[in-house]
């Protein structure tokens, strides 16, 4: 089975949500509208309009993820909200390793609101989602179910020029394009150290709560995120990218 294959099991979720949204998208139309009939300005605020850029400290709803996959064909627009951000980076140099693997807008991501196990290589759209997770889910989650915050972030890569799950034939992984980040877990502001490996079926429900908050969380900005859910390929990690499939598992 391939990472990114979309689970069975979310299709029928999905018109309920199509449903929602097209309600909402109606019913900002009408306002604008009515404004316009009655000679008054109807200020959308900027995470509710559909035509806003994307800006990061923004509440984070359905469009977010909408605004997210224009910036993945608009580099400029990608890296002027990335410098809005409280993410630290520099451009790494467009490059073409071999069948498929290198670098295309993409930036060293150097430092963030919570501190780095180490700095990472990312597309510009995965840099942006990586700064949306860290503000909106990371800190929330974690004083949600223990109290207090995250201080440091521990990952496992995101550039690797291979095939999904390391085999010799098939598809490319998203990290052969930066596109992709695996995490393995979490250090408190106590100390304390959550992992994936140890902690999603550990004997703290605290702790696996916090942990299945995570993957839920970024499974509004990501467009592939996979936990140990998924597979056992995963039981030490989560997975996220900015790929052309969806997946929340």
């Amino acid at each position: 089975m391939q990472d990114e294959l979309f689970p069975t099991r979310r299709r029928t979720r999905l018109l309920p949500t199509i449903l929602g949204r097209l309600a909402l998208t109606a019913a900002l139309g009408l306002a604008i509208l009515a404004g316009l009939v009655w000679g008054r300005v109807i200020v959308v605020p900027s995470h509710l309009d559909p035509f806003a850029p994307l800006q990061v400290a923004d509440e984070v709803n359905w469009l977010t993820r909408i605004k997210l996959s224009r910036l993945e064909r608009n580099g400029p627009q990608c890296l002027r909200v990335l410098a809005e951000s409280d993410v630290s980076y520099r451009p790494a140099s467009d490059r073409t390793d071999r069948d498929g693997c290198g670098l295309s807008n993409a930036v060293e991501v150097t430092e963030a609101s919570r501190a780095l196990s180490r700095s990472f290589t990312a597309s510009c759209s995965l840099a942006v989602a990586w700064a949306l997770f860290d503000r909106h889910v990371v800190g929330p989650a974690a004083r949600r179910h223990l109290g207090q915050d995250v201080v440091r972030v521990v990952r496992f890569g995101t550039y690797a020029c291979r095939n999904i799950n390391h085999r010799t034939e098939g598809r490319r992984s998203e990290h052969a394009t930066a596109n992709a980040i695996d995490l393995a877990g979490f250090v408190l502001a106590d100390g304390q150290q959550i992992t994936v490996r140890s902690d999603w079926t550990g004997r703290d429900p605290r702790r696996a709560a916090f942990l299945r908050d995570i993957r839920d969380g970024a499974c509004g900005l990501f467009d592939v995120v996979l936990s140990p859910d998924y597979n056992g390929a995963h039981r030490d990690h989560f997975h996220f990218d900015m790929g052309t499939y969806r997946a929340c598992r």
